[in-house]
């Protein structure tokens, strides 16, 4: 479809991305919208490099002033999450328009800066919150607008994403070498509280009803997956309970467990409902206990070809389009500066609660100078629990601590294969699905060629444990031995032989 069908203008947007890990999966629906990606900047040289291949007219630095000394209309912050503020700041006073990634800030201070610079420089900024922009979600949106759930209720929505990898990566790219000094750990990833990461669950909620979050509530969260650092608020589920602008409820859950729902939905409404769980909508029908429940295949409302083929569910593909669309028409996009300031503050007073003892708090309102002026200078947030660059004591010998971060992901690895491998076999005559029976023999016979690497790395990581018993290092490797265990414990040639015995008798 060519450009001037979306906007019916020759106008171009001149964009210039700034953190080119996640920032580099938007080249591809900005080609569609009117925008020319002209400038890249990130800090990472294995990362200018994938840029440069995929636009190599562009201008690629490390400098962010150069950067932001370019000829452009827009920039797109991917930076670092907690960098998020003054980098948008800074893009904003240089003269652009900007579009930052979730959240759009860490402290309550750094949203009044924020929301005060927009409103200061006159210029157009969005988050880049993609979930509500999925085709469920926009199908019920749509519906939600002309009326057919009636008032909203109660809701219950699901963002669980298992990160432990993303805590000894430099990026979120799979193909993404660990992090090096290889005994340092990911400067925010290996340690951020999940409830700072609450877009992807409340930020479809507000979309679909309109309303904004008010007050909050989250008991704290004790049991953690191994594997982790000490105290990592990615290690853990973190659920939370928002009261919406017209007096309805949600339960908002966000975070790590041993099964994934990147987005599964429940939401009442006065009239009607919704469910989706792994991508089945169905609708509940006839404003009552006993209303007509069935499956919809929702629709999009428009550029239905383009949004298919955009990433994350054609949520990348929308939230460009409404940035586009404000700069070219002058239209609001969904997610101005004061939406972006309530999902985010969301996260932060979620913190806040569960480090209260679940103590309800309220979600101050940033269009409103007077609150903002409570909270000009609140700087308070998580203090992480361990120093990234720090995760050995002092004067740690680097020949066997450098390979920390590469041992840990290997580990990894093999130990998850091995844990399908094994407890698949386990119920491997309840399991229905003929697909999933072949992906328990294929992960049996996995774990058999990796096992002499398992072992070998299970003794190096045991080595390291005791050279440094009181690391947080230690800490997440004693964690990670786990996930193998208790087979692993009876010595690699019994495992061998269970696992070859598994693989014997499912294939009688």
């Amino acid at each position: 479809m060519g450009m001037e069908k979306i906007f019916n203008t020759d106008k171009r947007i001149r964009l210039g991305i700034w953190g080119l890990g996640r920032g580099g999966s938007f080249i591809k629906a900005a080609k569609e919208l009117n925008i020319d990606v002209v400038a890249g900047c990130d800090f990472n040289d294995e990362i200018r490099e994938r840029f440069h291949k995929d636009c190599p007219d562009a201008m690629v630095t490390a400098d962010e002033n150069e950067f932001l000394s370019y000829d452009m209309d827009a920039v797109l912050v991917a930076t670092f999450f907690t960098a998020h503020a003054d980098h948008a700041i800074k893009a904003l006073e240089a003269g652009f328009h900007v579009m930052s990634e979730v959240t759009s800030f860490f402290t309550p201070a750094d949203g009044v800066r924020l929301v005060e610079a927009v409103e200061k420089s006159g210029k157009i900024y969005n988050l880049l919150e993609n979930y509500p922009f999925t085709k469920e979600n926009m199908y019920l949106a749509k519906l939600w607008k002309d009326g057919f759930f009636g008032e909203f209720q109660y809701g219950e929505f699901d963002y669980l994403h298992e990160c432990r990898s993303l805590c000894y990566r430099h990026c979120i790219l799979p193909d993404f070498p660990p992090v090096e000094p290889g005994y340092t750990v990911h400067s925010w990833r290996s340690w951020l509280d999940f409830h700072y990461y609450c877009t992807h669950s409340l930020g479809p909620v507000m979309q679909i009803t309109g309303l904004r979050p008010e007050r909050i509530t989250a008991l704290p969260e004790k049991v953690a997956l191994p594997g982790y650092l000490p105290g990592s608020g990615m290690a853990k589920p973190c659920p939370s309970l928002i009261q919406m602008s017209n007096g309805g409820v949600m339960r908002n859950l966000c975070g790590a467990t041993c099964g994934d729902y990147h987005m599964a939905k429940r939401i009442w409404g006065t009239r009607a409902a919704a469910e989706s769980l792994d991508g089945n909508l169905k609708l509940s029908l006839g404003a009552a206990g006993n209303s007509m429940r069935t499956p919809v295949q929702p629709e999009w409302p428009e550029l239905a070809d383009i949004a298919e083929t955009a990433g994350h569910g054609g949520g990348d593909f929308w939230e460009l389009y409404y940035f586009a669309r404000q700069i070219l028409t002058g239209e609001k996009a969904p997610w101005d500066i004061y939406s972006a300031s309530d999902v985010t503050l969301a996260g932060i007073m979620a913190t806040r609660s569960y480090e209260n003892g679940g103590t309800p708090m309220e979600i101050p309102d940033f269009r409103k100078p007077e609150v903002r002026e409570k909270y000009r200078n609140d700087y308070g947030c998580m203090k992480k629990p361990f120093d990234p660059a720090k995760i050995f004591p002092d004067g740690h010998d680097v020949s066997k601590t450098s390979v920390f971060t590469s041992l840990i992901s290997k580990m990894e690895e093999h130990s998850v294969v091995l844990r399908k491998a094994l407890d698949g076999a386990r119920v491997y005559s309840q399991i229905k699905d003929g697909a999933v029976k072949l992906e328990v023999i294929q992960n049996l016979n996995k774990s058999l060629n990796d096992l002499p690497e398992l072992f070998a790395e299970r003794a190096s990581a045991k080595e390291l444990i005791s050279l440094y018993p009181e690391s947080p290092a230690a800490f997440a490797l004693s964690g990670m031995l786990t996930l193998a265990e208790p087979e692993a414990l009876n010595g690699e040639d019994v495992l061998k032989q269970k696992l070859n015995d598994f693989v014997n008798d499912l294939l009688k």
